[in-house]
């Protein structure tokens, strides 16, 4: 079990989070979407004077009508999760898609 009280499932960290993969993997297969990926890392801030990068990791990104799609299955927006998703958008131009 999680911090927030999840329960991993099927080796996702969240029965939401499992469901949506399986959502996700059927409209691969219909061919609404393409490229799904799981667990992509994505640097914020690059490395500097000694200071290790950051990175934000999400869930789910998959192209979609010629865009790139990031989604990121949401129970709980912690702090630093409201500033990577800020970031996400001012560094790479992309708008994560919180799914609950």
């Amino acid at each position: 079990m999680n911090k927030f009280g999840a329960k991993k499932t099927n080796g996702y960290d969240s029965k939401g989070e499992a469901n949506r993969a399986y959502e996700l993997g059927l409209m691969q297969r219909a061919g609404r979407i393409q490229n799904l990926r799981e667990q992509v890392k994505f640097e914020l801030i690059p490395s500097q004077d000694g200071e290790r990068p950051v990175h934000y990791t999400a869930d789910f990104a998959y192209e979609q009508d010629g865009q790139t799609v990031v989604e990121d299955f949401k129970g709980m927006k912690t702090p630093e999760y409201v500033i990577k998703r800020k970031l996400m958008l001012f560094r790479h131009g992309i708008r994560v898609k919180e799914v609950s």
